[in-house]
């Protein structure tokens, strides 16, 4: 058995906008623990958390990196997540993995886009946080404009913990305020300002515990372990978020983060209990955090590793698995055979005898598991709830340059997107085209570039495709009946649907209203199926419609000639014919768009993005720069990185991360459309 209980675990996600320093953080805390002999650096390559290829060449995360390792009887399991929006995907499966978060804020910057998207995933999972404000190292800084600017954009929870002695090149410690020796070190303006901080974190403490603010009330003084027990309950409750200070490349302030995740971040059976679904019953149900519970656990990445194969990584939530034995998967209905548990240390593994409730471990080569799966014991199948990853906004066409390469090129596609859940590939029906479609532009540049260093198969790309989609705008009601006699038996299906458009982001939903017996129970699956069919096709442009509800109330059959294939087929036509008179509509997906530039240079950038359709949402300060956020739609976008270069003389950058999809202009749907037209009568004459 592990050597540690429940209490002694803690698993931690480190979370922010791009460039705050989770990566340079993560190895200093490896290195304050011991784990580590050598304190590397993103600039040489040589972090513990950015081990791949493309990582050390771009200097930047891409993959989220586990890092497991023991500390003062805890097992404590950090998580690097990358901070680029291309690579969302990878925080979004590891925040339902873990039961806090250190969130990282850059103190030249302030809170960033990207750390106020990352904060409210963490809010969405009920996550307890601490603050880490890095690079109080760098010159013309304002610490204390920084603090405001946290407690404005994250919440009045926000509350001091440390301080620094200076800023710039004079910083060489910092202050704990939970620490009176501390405090007692410091000399003349800097001690009463530290004082008068312990103050109020102490009364931000008491406020939200009845007992102490009771007694705080009354003038007593509050005991040191009255004050740690009722900072621990207000951390854990998602009431206090602590924030802490330091130079993680110099490793000041990093020690007193190390004794915050051991001391103050909750272990597994502190965090809110996690709610999943009787596989039998559909019912909701919490799971409790004990190792002698049925084994429950979810996959929340997979790794495909050039030597073991691929890592399947997965937290528990209950119960105890052993190395070599097996579990049942309850969204494949499978059972699996396990071989060695691991825990992973960055790229190296260490195989484990067993694994309890709240650890983060994972097996190599499993068959039929893959991210997002639910394991348990069959006799008591429970199902969690898959994160909702963002859908790809930019697609691409590719082809292997060699033809020796074709059959690779799918088996090297279906391995990255196991790995990456916002990585998508398909066949296109109509063109035959092998599209691969992602978050962006870096996301898909960095996918091309695995293919030809980890598979070796180099990819000619093609023209970017926007993935457009149609809906409908009123509502329609048709009867569409499919007859065919050839002797011998016929088909017969009749179907009466109408159809009504949905709210935004709804889907599909299809509704049996069928009464008395005029459609078999039998066929209307048939039905859907067929809707379905034609619903991927669209019926103006060849894009799959979304955001509408099928009612089927009517229709008649055969007692001979009726059939599934033939209600499929009256189904998929019914469809058609309704959308038609049901005012179709093209959709097209519209882009946030975050632009980061000098004063100079921002009529430039506002007129420049307004001729690309964009609407202007306002405007924010970053630094000495100013960020223009607007929502553009995804088919102006393209090229715009050079342009955006050559009009800021480089000085410009952007980030583009998905928002909505909206309607298209008529005039540009009508292009669209009428290509689409001249497409399939060339493909017909064929």
């Amino acid at each position: 058995m592990a050597d540690y209980t429940i209490k002694d675990i803690r698993n931690i996600a480190l979370i922010s906008h791009a460039g705050s320093g989770k990566t340079t953080l993560s190895e200093a805390i490896v290195h304050n623990a011991g784990v580590t002999s050598r304190f590397g650096t993103v600039e040489d390559g040589t972090t513990v958390s950015d081990y791949s290829d493309d990582e050390k060449e771009r200097k930047v995360s891409i993959n989220s990196s586990i890092l497991s390792f023991d500390y003062k009887a805890k097992h404590i399991t950090l998580i690097d997540t990358p901070g680029y929006a291309d690579f969302g995907g990878e925080v979004m499966g590891c925040l339902t993995a873990v039961d806090s978060a250190i969130v990282l804020v850059d103190v030249c910057e302030g809170v960033e886009v990207g750390t106020e998207r990352v904060w409210a995933l963490a809010n969405e999972h009920k996550l307890s946080r601490l603050i880490f404000i890095n690079k109080m190292n760098k010159e013309n800084i304002n610490f204390d404009a920084t603090v405001n600017n946290i407690k404005e954009r994250l919440g009045k929870g926000c509350v001091l913990v440390t301080i620094p002695d200076a800023t710039g090149s004079n910083f060489k410690s910092v202050i704990d305020l939970l620490d009176s020796s501390s405090i007692d070190g410091a000399s003349g303006l800097l001690k009463d300002k530290a004082k008068k901080l312990r103050d109020a974190l102490i009364e931000v403490i008491a406020e939200r515990n009845d007992e102490l603010l009771e007694k705080y009330l009354d003038g007593q003084e509050l005991s040191i372990e009255e004050i740690e027990k009722g900072f621990r309950k207000g951390v854990s409750s998602g009431e206090i978020f602590p924030i802490f200070c330091g130079a993680s490349v110099l490793n000041i302030g990093v020690k007193e983060v190390l004794s915050a995740i051991v001391n103050i971040l909750p272990s597994p059976d502190q965090s809110p209990a996690k709610v999943v679904k009787d596989a039998k019953t559909n019912e909701d149900r919490e799971l409790k955090p004990d190792p002698n519970a049925s084994f429950t656990a979810n996959v929340f990445k997979s790794i495909s590793d050039p030597y073991v194969g691929q890592l399947t990584i997965f937290r528990i939530f209950s119960g105890t698995i052993k190395s070599d034995t097996n579990f049942y998967n309850a969204t494949k209905q499978s059972r699996e055979r396990i071989g060695p548990l691991l825990t992973l240390f960055g790229k190296e593994q260490k195989p484990v005898t067993d694994a309890i409730a709240g650890d983060i471990v994972s097996v190599a080569k499993l068959k039929n598991t893959s991210t997002g799966d639910s394991l348990c014991v069959e006799k008591d199948a429970v199902l969690f709830s898959k994160v909702d990853f963002p859908e790809p906004a930019i697609s691409f066409s590719i082809k292997p340059k060699a033809r020796s390469d074709e059959d690779k090129i799918s088996i090297a596609l279906q391995k990255l997107s196991a790995e990456d859940q916002t990585f998508m590939m398909k066949r296109d029906e109509q063109t035959k085209e092998l599209i691969v479609s992602g978050m962006g532009d870096l996301h898909l540049d960095i996918m091309i570039n695995r293919l030809k260093k980890r598979f070796n198969v180099e990819v000619e790309v093609g023209t970017p495709k926007v993935a457009y989609k149609e809906t409908i705008k009123k509502s329609a009601k048709v009867q569409n009946k499919y007859k065919r006699q050839t002797g011998g038996h016929g088909q017969y299906g009749d179907v009466w649907i109408e159809i009504e458009p949905l709210e935004k982001g709804k889907g599909f939903e299809f509704v049996d209203k069928v009464v008395g017996g005029a459609i078999p129970k039998n066929y209307i699956p048939a039905v859907e199926k067929g809707v379905l069919e034609a619903m991927s096709k669209g019926v103006i442009s060849g894009y799959p419609m979304v955001d509408l509800r099928v009612t089927l109330y009517d229709g008649s059959y055969h007692d001979v000639d009726s059939s599934d294939m033939a209600f499929k087929i009256a189904g998929s036509g019914a469809l058609k014919k309704a959308a038609l008179e049901a005012g179709p509509v093209l959709l097209e997906p519209v882009m946030d768009v975050d632009v980061i530039v000098p004063d100079e240079f921002m009529g430039d950038i506002t007129g420049n993005l307004s001729s690309r359709r964009g609407k202007i949402a306002g405007m924010d300060i970053k630094g000495k720069s100013q960020v223009v956020k607007a929502k553009v739609p995804l088919s102006e976008m393209f090229k715009y990185a050079s342009e955006l270069k050559s009009m800021t003389g480089g000085r410009g950058s952007y980030t583009m991360r998905f928002s909505n999809y909206e309607e298209v202009p008529h005039k540009i749907a009508q292009t669209i459309i009428t290509k689409y037209e001249e497409q399939r009568k060339e493909e017909q004459e064929k």
